[in-house]
């Protein structure tokens, strides 16, 4: 998992740096060649399109270096903790919620996924099965019940 998050944000800064070094330095030119620099909304657009490029990478290359420091032998192996599949089940209701948390800027989020920042990510940080585990939202206070768990460590075992 962050192996493949990894490898996405380097394709990401990739794809960023050629638009930084070749495209927008191309279209910057084709717009002072038209003139006039202070009318010339083609010559903004390409500044204010470099100046977010330039922000962008900063940011992945930020993420990439935190990415690269995490140790996935820090992280427990019978606990809820970044690239857990966590399967719960709502005390009150008896329904069944699974819940994968991730990276608060994973590339793609689907059904399921939540951030390990978010309120229920915080809530099951640390958790094991058969740990109760209750989460305050603004409306209501649920207790949920941790019931499987599939950790970072069993995704690697599977995959090998």
């Amino acid at each position: 998992m962050i192996e493949e998050l990894k490898q996405k944000m380097g394709e990401e800064v990739e794809r960023l740096q050629y638009e930084l070094n070749v495209t927008l330095p191309n279209e910057i030119r084709k717009a002072v060649e038209l003139g006039d620099l202070r009318e010339n909304s083609e010559y903004k657009a390409a500044l204010e399109r470099q100046q977010f490029v330039q922000a962008r990478l900063g940011h992945l290359r930020q993420r990439l270096s935190k990415l690269s420091s995490i140790d996935p032998s820090q992280i427990p192996p019978d606990k809820v903790g970044l690239g857990s599949r966590v399967i719960v089940e709502d005390k009150k209701s008896k329904s069944r919620e699974t819940y994968h948390l991730v990276f608060g800027d994973a590339v793609e989020f689907e059904d399921g996924h939540v951030t390990m920042a978010s309120p229920i990510g915080r809530a099951l940080l640390g958790k094991g099965v058969g740990d109760e585990v209750v989460l305050r939202l603004p409306a209501v206070t649920r207790q949920l019940l941790v019931v499987e768990l599939y950790t970072i460590h069993d995704e690697v075992s599977t995959k090998e």
